[in-house]
Parts: structure tokens; sequence; C-alpha cells
């Protein structure tokens, strides 16, 4: 399943997504490299 993650304020990384840290990160493979950040959620839907 793809997942995006933040790195810091600026940069966002999509990737595979390999596990889930105890401390609510999450790290994503993207190639031959493993990165490691917060997940960005999913916006929430508005009322009509």
């Amino acid at each position: 399943m793809l997942r995006t993650i933040t790195l810091g304020t600026c940069v966002s990384i999509q990737g595979q997504f390999e596990a889930a840290l105890a401390d609510g990160r999450i790290s994503v493979r993207v190639g031959d490299r493993i990165y490691t950040g917060r997940p960005v959620s999913a916006p929430t839907p508005k009322a009509a």
C-alpha cells in the first residue's frame, strides 16, 4: 500500500508501506531506500 510521510516541514515522500513504529512514525520504501517520518493524514471531508 502506498503511504506518504513528511520529513521536517517541507519534504514529503511517497512509497510502499514498510512498518509502523511505536512513536507514531511509519517507514516507507522507495526503491532500495527506506525513509521514516510522520504519516500524512487523509483530509477530512467537508460537510455540505
